[in-house]
């Protein structure tokens, strides 16, 4: 997207939409009363479109204003931007422009390169099982259908930016039928279960349920909780087999439609969409962002409002994408101690890697240090775009005294925009305080001299030096 003043270029996208829409550059005129040459200068890109002339568009047509904007298509920037600097692609220096071009121009372009580049990486993957006499291959092929399938899901959920509406609105209409604003939400789920479906819910000790958190016993009709979940999990819990019992056609229509590429995707999305269920009915929309608002999202004090956990309270955070009710478009992150990322959502633009590890200059690492303690930071990634986000630890349900005790942590995180609007800034100098500069990760940070540079970045000739030592052993010849 080019900018000049309040005038914006967006030929590419808005002959897109006009051919999705099916109509021609006069229909288009008339509808937006302008003249059918005036489109075809803006779809070449010879003449830009005034803001008003794009509220215009969006009126009439019914749309998000971001869509045409070039918001939606940041993540798939990224990601082309990732695979070319791959050095088996060769593709010599390329920019964030570059990558930029290339989407504006045509994104089912850039998607099939991608779709292409996938492939490439999965059958070098099956040749190097056969020429390693030490891989295994089916191990190799187990690893590489079980991470198709999770990718699948991961973006089934960011095509719909990670808000179903649907779900949204029969979750509020549950919740306010069973009052859960007002009663307590384990004993009404309970009930409901009893009453409704003729299901007992137990709570059982560890030895008898040692490896699970949640079973459902169709043939005794009891639904098993662990005693090790908090309450704040078996309301969870119950909120999910309600969701199953009474939804699952819904669940199914989604996953039909989502067209994913085999049963465990499926399975995986359905399941999913169940937990998004869960989470909608006991922090239903409408209620839900309005205390977001009055409390500044004030995560803590949300989950104790709500009867839910931090993990909880943020994830729900990045749902509230409702086009006439949009909450702060957050990133949401769940890291364990290695770095190793097992839950990621962004309603924005900020793009996670998926390949390695985050940056390390992330303090999202240091929050082990201070556990339970929220920490603030502001960081700027390489494209220049800054966010403002938050880091704490979280444990799950403790068990015995002789038992590990599994820790992670949770970021969160938006635009630098919104930050006034969060409880966590309003003590800060915001303007006054400077971002930390990260990177997506070692790999595919082009940033020089970083003393916690772990890995040479890709597609850079490195520069060895016996006269000197820099703070990082991997220098790189720049553009």
């Amino acid at each position: 997207m080019s900018v000049r003043k309040e005038k914006i270029l967006i030929g590419p996208r808005l002959r897109r939409l006009r051919r999705t829409l099916g109509i021609t550059q006069a229909q288009m005129g008339e509808d937006l009363g302008v003249s059918a040459s005036y489109i075809n200068l803006i779809e070449g890109n010879q003449r830009p479109i005034s803001a008003n002339l794009l509220v215009t568009l969006a009126q009439v047509y019914d749309f998000d204003m971001t869509d045409v904007g070039g918001a939606g298509d940041a993540r798939l920037v990224s990601e082309l931007l990732e695979a070319l600097r791959d050095p088996i692609l060769d593709a010599g220096p390329v920019g964030k422009n570059d990558a930029e071009d290339i989407v504006n121009a045509n994104p089912d372009i850039a998607r099939a390169f991608l779709r292409l580049y996938t492939n490439h990486r999965e059958l070098t993957m099956r040749l190097y099982s056969d020429a390693n006499p030490l891989a295994d291959r089916e191990k190799v092929e187990v690893l590489e259908q079980s991470d198709r399938s999770v990718d699948s899901v991961r973006e089934f959920f960011h095509v719909h930016r990670n808000y179903f509406p649907e779900l949204d609105e029969e979750a509020e209409k549950l919740s306010s039928e069973l009052f859960l604003s007002t009663d307590e939400p384990h004993t009404t789920l309970t009930d409901r279960l009893k009453k409704k479906h003729n299901y007992q819910v137990r709570i059982v000790p560890t030895h008898v349920m040692p490896n699970q958190l949640r079973y459902f016993d169709r043939h005794h009709r009891r639904i098993d909780l662990s005693e090790l979940l908090r309450q704040s999990g078996r309301r969870f819990q119950l909120a999910v087999q309600v969701a199953l019992l009474e939804y699952a056609p819904l669940f199914r229509a989604h996953v039909d439609r989502a067209g994913l590429p085999d049963r465990s995707a499926e399975e995986l999305a359905y399941l999913s969409l169940a937990n998004y269920f869960a989470a909608a009915l006991l922090m239903p929309y409408s209620r839900f962002l309005k205390e977001c608002e009055a409390t500044k999202y004030d995560v803590e004090l949300l989950s104790h409002r709500f009867g839910a956990s931090f993990e909880q309270v943020a994830h729900r955070m990045t749902t509230l994408q409702r086009p006439d009710a949009r909450g702060i478009p957050f990133f949401f992150v769940r890291m364990d101690s290695a770095g190793n990322v097992s839950k990621r959502f962004s309603a924005g633009r900020f793009h996670f890697s998926k390949f390695g590890g985050a940056c390390p200059l992330w303090n999202i690492h240091d929050c082990f240090a201070t556990p339970g303690q929220v920490r603030t930071q502001i960081i700027e990634m390489p494209d220049n775009t800054t966010y403002f986000s938050i880091a704490r630890t979280m444990s799950r349900a403790e068990g015995a005294y002789d038992q590990h005790q599994t820790k992670y942590a949770i970021g969160l995180g938006c635009d630098i925009a919104y930050a006034p609007r969060l409880i966590y800034a309003q003590n800060l100098n915001l303007e006054a305080m400077v971002p930390e500069k990260i990177g997506v990760n070692c790999y595919l940070c082009e940033r020089e001299n970083c003393p916690s540079r772990a890995h040479a970045p890709l597609n850079k000739k490195l520069i060895f030096d016996t006269r000197s030592r820099g703070v990082s052993v991997f220098r790189f010849e720049t553009d």
